[in-house]
């Protein structure tokens, strides 16, 4: 019955990610032609897109510990609604018209759709996983559940190389609407449940609020909707969770920086167009999806996370290193094929957390590793966006259009600095467990 449950999650995870990414190889052009028409450079267009990320940031750092909360308490199926239902309304904006008013119209409906949808709908996903899937089991299940967003990705890029424009965003509204009628019809809740769980330690609960209705009750360090102290006091538990905590926004960061940098890095550098890009996603996501359904689940037993979260941000800063000095448009595809060992990051650094919790706190602890991940997409612009559009201009203080994205890779290196120590530090506790 539980493999059931998570085969109509996972269908539903293809569908969600088979509509949102769909529309990922063409909005760039639709961005530049609604902005800039006629240009392959236009800052308005950068400066948009690092503002939506931040504010989407924002609103997620706040709405997804809560929405994680909630699941937690009520209902993982009523909460996964709300992400899916509200990402079909940027996405019918544009498939209506894609005009300079209508543009404006999906990016205010794009941001609105972002703080719901951005971290709530992986939270969700991984904490029904780890309901369902005890320890021994549960990084090879993440690492499938990414593998199968993966795949969803693969085939809306797909789709989309073989579809118009106009055409792509049509598609994609009705696969979304399906997703959501799928879910409701056909997925069972997922309540948390302590088979399969071992040795599962109550971090969130070793520290507990001294006032109020909390103060006797050490099964309720989340008593009331939580909060950014609430985070901290996660974070705070152990010392494996303050390390992945620093971790995690390290690599968030320099996602953050890739997502914002490369693609109009591309465009100006090598006058990338839809095609192109769909041709370049498509490899990157086929590569991952292999990786994270194949790879993964044989390596993550005999390995062990600790180690493959290093060996995936090795490999992620190497690409994005890559992608900075790139001299011709094959090296990017080059690059882009390192993502089949970059993809096993999340998976791990999700497992762990996952392992740190008791299983009725799956969604809370998720929420707050969503939450971080939004504080880089918060900052990722700030920092990222004005080099980038300094360095693909005419003034740029020297000629290297990469070097935002060699600032990212910098990033990506010290966040596997840190897994590396984290790894050695774990390596040694379990030694001195065992002693």
């Amino acid at each position: 019955m539980d493999l059931w449950r998570l085969g109509h999650l996972f269908v539903c995870v293809f569908l969600y990610h088979f509509s949102t990414f769909m529309v990922v190889p063409a909005i760039t052009d639709v961005t530049m032609a609604a902005l800039c028409p006629g240009r392959d450079h236009c800052s308005l267009a950068i400066y948009l897109s690092g503002f939506q990320q931040a504010i989407i940031g924002m609103g997620t750092l706040i709405l997804t510990p809560l929405i994680g909360n909630l699941s937690d308490r009520y209902s993982r199926k009523a909460m996964l609604t709300i992400p899916m239902a509200v990402a079909i309304i940027p996405l019918g904006v544009l498939a209506y018209s894609q005009t300079k008013t209508f543009f404006y119209v999906y990016y205010a409906m794009r941001i609105m759709a972002g703080v719901f949808c951005e971290g709530s709908m992986q939270c969700l996903t991984i904490a029904c996983v780890a309901d369902v899937i005890g320890e021994r089991c549960r990084t090879s299940a993440i690492g499938i559940l990414y593998g199968v967003s993966m795949a969803g990705f693969v085939c809306g890029t797909l789709s989309s190389r073989f579809l118009s424009t106009p055409h792509t965003f049509r598609v994609s509204v009705s696969v979304a609407i399906g997703a959501v009628i799928y879910m409701r019809i056909f997925l069972k809740d997922f309540k948390a449940s302590r088979s399969g769980m071992i040795d599962t330690q109550p971090l969130l609960r070793t520290k507990i609020r001294k006032t109020g209705v909390c103060r006797d009750s050490t099964a309720r360090l989340f008593c009331k909707n939580p909060s950014l102290w609430d985070m901290i006091q996660l974070l705070r538990t152990s010392s494996t969770m303050s390390r992945v905590a620093v971790l995690a926004i390290l690599s968030s960061l320099g996602d953050g920086g890739l997502q914002s940098s490369l693609l109009f890095y591309l465009k100006s550098r090598f006058h990338f167009n839809k095609e192109q890009f769909a041709d370049l996603l498509l490899l990157g996501g086929t590569a991952g999806a292999i990786s994270q359904l194949l790879l993964m689940p044989i390596l993550a037993p005999s390995v062990g996370e600790e180690k493959l979260l290093s060996i995936g941000l090795l490999a992620s800063c190497s690409h994005i290193f890559l992608y900075s000095v790139a001299w011709s448009s094959w090296v990017s595809y080059v690059a882009s094929a390192l993502v089949v060992m970059s993809v096993f990051t999340q998976p791990c650094i999700r497992s762990i957390v996952s392992k740190k919790v008791e299983c009725d706190e799956q969604g809370t602890a998720q929420g707050c590793i969503s939450g971080i991940h939004s504080l880089a997409n918060i900052l990722s612009p700030f920092i990222f966006t004005p080099l980038t559009a300094l360095f693909l201009s005419e003034n740029a203080p020297f000629p290297f259009p990469g070097f935002s994205l060699m600032c990212v890779g910098f990033v990506s290196a010290a966040a596997f600095a840190q897994s590396i120590a984290m790894a050695r530090r774990e390596s040694q506790a379990r030694v001195t467990l065992l002693q």
